[in-house]
Formats: structure tokens, C-alpha cells, sequence
């Protein structure tokens, strides 16, 4: 008799880092059921989509890629094309309607259906499920790494948000708040290091909140910070993303108490000015973000700060621009991701306010904050100069075979000869050169 031939799937993943450990969690379902993972689109039977809805421009990318696909299917008849994640929960029916071409549409918090949605849509029926769940974290899945570097990984460690800003869609996407069982997390890190990886990055939509309950066992944020950090000193624990209003004292007292916890802090700012924060429904004012700042600065010498900023949200004015770059100056963030506001369907802001600064008026506003950031940045760096750091070595640099790269625990890429040390090793580098987005060295 002959063996029935497993059927090839290939995931696209798009967005954030909660995405790329999402497409990790599916690939492992997939994997469980008999299905095998492949690199190559042109061999693949089952193309997925893991897509994000927070900015319009992720969308616009999927679209385009929507429309490469028909080509393929024109080719390949067989071929099962689905959409994952955020954008595929916030347009739901909708979007299968517009795009003929897809098969398969699944939510976040159905990813343990998609075998059952594939089997569906491979005896000719389109195949959905968006339902949101209140208890889903998939703590008992151990992710496939998919294309992975073997030293650094991602861990979910809670899904949801329930912040609400009025400009962003995720409180819809994704849920409400839930957080996974410690031991769990606990468990997939030390089984990580066990097969080589030295960094793990904690994923959630504001990890401040982690709150995990059992009867009198309770485990906030801090404790898995450093339970985590005691499992091997070797091993480097980050994590993403905290909301200003939820990053206290613990936190960084925490941070400040393990070398081993990485001294960098994403702290998404948003804007600078306290009526757009309001507007935006952040939930903290200026003056209590720069407490924030201050505190990280005093408890943790040389922690690098990033950011998120967004420009140009509705109603916002020349002054509240003017406020966003002083705070960036006052903060002196080491890097910042910038975004123009794009209005997002189904949001408060959508649905309550209008989308009234022009176009150019935010590309002219973009342009003063990223080369602000990049004068920050290079400053950042070149104060680096001279310093020697604990390099994690990642693999060989993208420009020369004859360097490596790694990051420091500040977050920051660093180049360097290569060594008799191998990636997934600590080497010491000391800094020559710096450009705004890399310092340059040599081993020690």
C-alpha cells in the first residue's frame, strides 16, 4: 500500500512579535495532525497568511499579496490559501466575500480548529471561525520555531487587551485579557535552553498586566520575570510590551536586581501632549510618563528606552507636535518606532472623532520626529563608544562573512570580527564605531 503523502503548509507571518510566535503555535498544530512545514511557497499545498490589523499599511500589504496568489491558484487549482490572525477576525465574512481565492479564515483563538477547517476546506466548502474565546492561551502547545536563528525565541505568556485606546483595533481582535499558567511558561523556556536557544523575548499585548490565578496560588509579572531569570544565568530574558500606566516599581526594581534581565525597556509614548493622550485614551498624562522615565533612569543605569509614536492623530495640533518632540528630547529614547495615524474601522476613534489632519501636514510631522530619532539615536550609540558589552552572538552579519553580529543587552546590534566563539555564545566587544543604528567592534 501506498503511504499517503503528507500535504505541505507554508505560513506568511505579518506584524508584531505576538504574530511570528502565533504562526509558531499554528505551525505546531498543523504538525501534531500529520501536516509538514515547508520553506518554499511553490511547494507548499496550504499557504497561511498570520496578518495584523493595527496599521493600515499591514492590510494594504496583505492585499497585494492576496493578489499574487491568484496567480497561483490559477496554477495550482488544489491549492488551500487561509488568513490568520487579526485582520482575518475584524473582517471576518466580509473579507471572504471580497477574496474569492480564500478558503480558510481563522481568529486568533482558533488555531486548534484549523486542521478540522482544512479538511472542510478541502472537500470544496469555504471554512471559517473568528470566535473569541475568554480562556484560550494555548499554554499547552510547544511551539515549532519556524525559520529560527536557534538562539533567540519568542514566548506568548498572556492574550488580549482590554486598554481600549481609541485608535487601535487589537481590544477587538484579540479578547479580553487572560494570562497562561506559569509553570507553563516556565517550562517552555528551560526546554529552550535545553536545545540551545540563550534569549527568550515574553510577548503580550501590555505583559504589566500578567496576572495568573489558582485557587491561593497567585503569579503577577515580577515573579515571572524572575523566575525565569533563575533558571541559568545564561540565559537572557526580555520582553514586550509594557503599557506607561502598568510599568511600576517591581518591575524595574526587578530588571535592576538580574544581570540577566535585559536592560532595555519598550515604553510606547504615543505622543507627547496631554490632549492627544486623552484623546487617544492612554490613560496616563505627560508628566506621568517622564516619572517613568526618570524612575528607569535612576534604578537602571544605561537601560535603553524605546518607544512607539504616532503622528498626526485626529485633532491634534502644531503645539501637541511641538510637545511630542520635547518629551522625545527630555526621554532620549534610544529608538522609537514612528507610524502616521491611519484610521482603523470599528474603533473608538473611528466611530467618535474625525481623521482631520492632512495628509501632507503628517508626512511633514513624520519627517521632523524620525530625524529627530535618528540624531537621538546616533547619540545614544556614539556614547557607546569606548564601553565594552556582553554580545550574544546571533549569526554572521548580512554585509561580510568574515564579522559577526549579536546584540548587547541593551537591545543594540553589534558588529565585530568573528571569533573562535559560535552564535548562541557570549563574547566580549568593545566599541570602536557607532552609526545611528549599529555600534561596531572588536572582540575583547
Amino acid at each position: 500500500m501506498t503511504e499517503k503523502k503528507a500535504r505541505k503548509f507554508h505560513i506568511e507571518t505579518y506584524g508584531c512579535q505576538m504574530n511570528f510566535s502565533d504562526s509558531e503555535i499554528v505551525a505546531s498544530i498543523l504538525k501534531a495532525e500529520g501536516f509538514e512545514a515547508c520553506q518554499d511557497l511553490l511547494e507548499a499545498d496550504i499557504v497561511l497568511l498570520n496578518t495584523c490589523s493595527i496599521r493600515e499599511h499591514a492590510e494594504e500589504r496583505i492585499r497585494k499579496r492576496l493578489h499574487y496568489f491568484r496567480s497561483l491558484k490559477r496554477k495550482n487549482p488544489g491549492l488551500t490559501i487561509g488568513l490568520l490572525g487579526c485582520m482575518a477576525e475584524r473582517t471576518k465574512i466580509a473579507l471572504m466575500e471580497e477574496e474569492q481565492l480564500l478558503d480558510i479564515i481563522a481568529g486568533p483563538d482558533s488555531y486548534r480548529h484549523l486542521p478540522g477547517l482544512l479538511e472542510q476546506a478541502g472537500s470544496g466548502q469555504k471554512a471559517i471561525d473568528t470566535i473569541l474565546s475568554a480562556d484560550e492561551t494555548y499554554a499547552d502547545i510547544q511551539p515549532v520555531k519556524i525559520d529560527s536563528n536557534g538562539v533567540s525565541a519568542y514566548i506568548s505568556i498572556m492574550r488580549g487587551c482590554e486598554n481600549f485606546c481609541s485608535y487601535c483595533v487589537v481590544p477587538y481582535a484579540r479578547g479580553q485579557e487572560r494570562s497562561r499558567d506559569p509553570e507553563s511558561v516556565i517550562r517552555e523556556a528551560k526546554d529552550l535552553f535545553l536545545q540551545g536557544f540563550r534569549e527568550v523575548t515574553l510577548l503580550g499585548q501590555n505583559v504589566n498586566s500578567y496576572q495568573w490565578k489558582a485557587g491561593k496560588e497567585t503569579m503577577d509579572f515580577p515573579g515571572l520575570l524572575e523566575r525565569i531569570a533563575l533558571l541559568d544565568r545564561k540565559l537572557r530574558v526580555r520582553f514586550a510590551t509594557s503599557h506607561p500606566k502598568d510599568l511600576g516599581d517591581e518591575v524595574i526594581n526587578m530588571i535592576a536586581k538580574y544581570p540577566n534581565i535585559c536592560k532595555a525597556i519598550h515604553l510606547p509614548v504615543q505622543s507627547g501632549s496631554n490632549a492627544v493622550l486623552d484623546k487617544m485614551n492612554r490613560k496616563y498624562t505627560r508628566e506621568e510618563y517622564l516619572g517613568r522615565i526618570r524612575a528607569i533612569r535612576n534604578s537602571i543605569p544605561g537601560c535603553a528606552i524605546s518607544t512607539d509614536i504616532i503622528t498626526g492623530f485626529c485633532d491634534e495640533t502644531e503645539e501637541d507636535h511641538q510637545q511630542t518632540l520635547e518629551l522625545m528630547r527630555e526621554a532620549a529614547f534610544d529608538s522609537a518606532f514612528t507610524f502616521k495615524y491611519s484610521e482603523r474601522p470599528q474603533t473608538i476613534a473611528q466611530e467618535q472623532y474625525d481623521d482631520n489632519v492632512p495628509a501632507e501636514v503628517k508626512e511633514r510631522r513624520l519627517r521632523e520626529i524620525i530625524s529627530l530619532q535618528q540624531e537621538l539615536s546616533s547619540a545614544s550609540n556614539h556614547r557607546d563608544l569606548g564601553e565594552t558589552f556582553e554580545v550574544l552572538i546571533e549569526g554572521e552579519s548580512k554585509r561580510s562573512d568574515k564579522q559577526y553580529f549579536g546584540r548587547n543587552s541593551q537591545n543594540k546590534v553589534v558588529v565585530f570580527p568573528k571569533t573562535a566563539q559560535k552564535p548562541g555564545e557570549y563574547v566580549k566587544v568593545s566599541i570602536k564605531r557607532a552609526t545611528s543604528a549599529t555600534l561596531i567592534g572588536e572582540a575583547c
